[in-house]
């Protein structure tokens, strides 16, 4: 059996955003909470973290998590990586690298962004992120523990990045388009998790409308929607959406 917990489905600015007065930001609606998007995959012997979000320490410390086997991650944007120099505390607890898994565009940002982490320090500090990379085939299946990742080329804008399945689940954050054969990577799923940012459209996200054409079109049994922004207020959409269809939400946990 495989857990998923969803630590963060929130755009990336969170929710509440900073200084907004709108009714989702001041919601005292648990489910209008967002942390910035990132999943846990579980099996009875491997955790596998999808994103280090700039909130990966809290997301760590709410729900429990004391070890990780590895990171996949699906693009270079700062709210999908954000959180990697919190890799450290998981390096001091295992006393050993932490696996990435990653596409070449995706860890060259990385090696820019926290630069201190693969070039030459002054001073060692508080220690450093230490990392085992390893560069995404999109062709290929990855294999980590007990669990394999199939990953689903997708469009974000005009940025390739990655969704990844895993049995009959798939996690598909961040796009606003799928190509044709990633289409044939997403039949007969049980779970589908799609990006669905607000009501309007937008030039790299899927709106509302779009990701439920989309849903229908993949025919999953079951769709949850994520990375929401504060447009969406979860009582009143939820109530409104198609059989089979539901937003997901920061700590809701699916067994499969």
């Amino acid at each position: 059996m495989m857990r998923v917990t969803f630590l963060g489905t929130g755009t990336s600015s969170g929710i509440p955003t900073i200084g907004c007065p709108c009714e989702v930001c001041n919601s005292d609606d648990i489910r209008d909470k967002r942390l910035r998007s990132s999943i846990l995959i579980q099996s009875e012997q491997t955790t596998i973290l999808i994103d280090s979000s700039p909130d990966l320490r809290q997301q760590m410390l709410k729900f429990g998590i004391k070890k990780i086997d590895a990171i996949l991650y699906t693009h270079h944007h700062f709210d999908h990586i954000g959180g990697f120099d919190d890799i450290r505390a998981l390096n001091y607890t295992s006393r050993k690298p932490v696996p990435i898994y990653l596409m070449q565009k995706t860890f060259d940002s990385i090696k820019k962004t926290f630069f201190y982490a693969f070039g030459e320090l002054e001073q060692m500090g508080g220690g450093i992120p230490v990392i085992e990379e390893h560069i995404i085939d999109e062709n290929g299946i990855i294999e980590i523990g007990d669990i394999s990742f199939q990953p689903i080329p997708l469009l974000h804008g005009k940025m390739k990045v990655l969704g990844f399945r895993i049995g009959n689940f798939a996690y598909c954050t961040d796009t606003n388009f799928i190509p044709e054969s990633s289409f044939e990577l997403l039949k007969n799923l049980d779970i589908l998790v799609l990006d669905a940012l607000r009501y309007t459209k937008h030039e790299t996200h899927f709106s509302l409308d779009e990701s439920i054409e989309t849903a229908k079109k993949i025919n999953s049994k079951t769709t949850y929607l994520t990375h929401m922004a504060h447009e969406i207020k979860h009582s009143d959409c939820e109530q409104n959406l198609p059989e089979n269809i539901y937003l997901a939400y920061d700590g809701l946990v699916i067994n499969y």
